[in-house]
């Protein structure tokens, strides 16, 4: 590139708010040079000029910024591990109706997961989570809910046949009686308030890509958002480091209690 990446951060703070410096700075930098190649550009200072006049370019540059591989039941055992102890301890603790937040749920996989897991214990009229993303495109493809076959291939049977229709050889629609248990809304975790008082929070497959200072400071805001003896349910490859010092003890793997 010809000009400064380290201006080009700058322009899309003040462009999007999202700070660039949160983010490991190789793996972002060589996906957006990977974009701005693709359709030609030799600058990020012209890159930046297009973004802010052409709304296709912005969306597309906000869609690809952020991550979102996602899929309904990712990591089956952590899912089971889920129903057969934690969930059972949080309704002792606090009874059924759980304020649970599925934080940069990318395309709502996650949090209908979750929905249809807390079916087996009530109805789904007892059922509401809030579910975040900073990427309003996948939050409009959360709520229209259609899904590509692979993105299936973790959903236990008895939900296949009972909450999703086939549209296509590859597509199928999931069901409104769950799609009416969830609330979608856009939020950042670097920089919006964080949801009071939850019980449960699933945010999983997605700290791996901010730099320490980011996960540190996300942590203890989800520490802060938590009622005491609330749980964070992490992705497979996100063990907080150090987690007592933020407040947060050990329950089971993936899954850490607010002391």
């Amino acid at each position: 590139m010809l000009d400064s990446y380290e201006d080009f951060k700058q322009s899309i703070y003040l462009l999007t708010k999202i700070d660039l410096n949160s983010y490991k700075e190789r793996q972002m930098k060589r996906r957006i040079d990977a974009l701005i190649t693709k359709h030609g550009i030799t600058s990020y200072a012209e890159y930046v000029s297009k973004l802010k006049s052409d709304k296709h370019l912005f969306d597309e540059f906000i869609n690809y910024i952020t991550i979102n591989v996602s899929e309904f039941f990712r990591n089956p055992d952590q899912w089971n591990l889920l129903e057969r102890e934690v969930l059972p301890a949080l309704f002792e603790c606090f009874g059924k109706e759980l304020k649970i937040w599925s934080a940069a749920c990318s395309t709502g996989d996650e949090p209908y997961s979750m929905v249809m897991l807390l079916s087996k214990f009530m109805p789904l009229s007892k059922i509401k989570i809030i579910a975040t993303d900073i990427d309003r495109k996948v939050l409009e493809k959360a709520a229209i809910g259609l899904y590509h076959v692979k993105s299936l291939k973790g959903l236990p049977n008895e939900f296949l046949g009972k909450y999703f229709t086939k549209i296509s050889e590859n597509t199928y629609k999931i069901a409104d009686s769950i799609k009416s248990c969830v609330e979608f809304k856009q939020h950042d975790l670097l920089k919006d308030p964080y949801p009071p008082n939850c019980d449960l929070i699933v945010c999983r497959n997605v700290l791996i890509y901010f730099t320490d200072e980011a996960k540190s400071r996300i942590y203890a805001n989800f520490h802060s958002s938590l009622k005491k003896d609330g749980i964070l349910f992490v992705g497979s490859t996100e063990q907080i480091i150090q987690a007592q010092q933020i407040g947060f003890q050990n329950y089971r793997s993936f899954f850490y209690r607010k002391g």
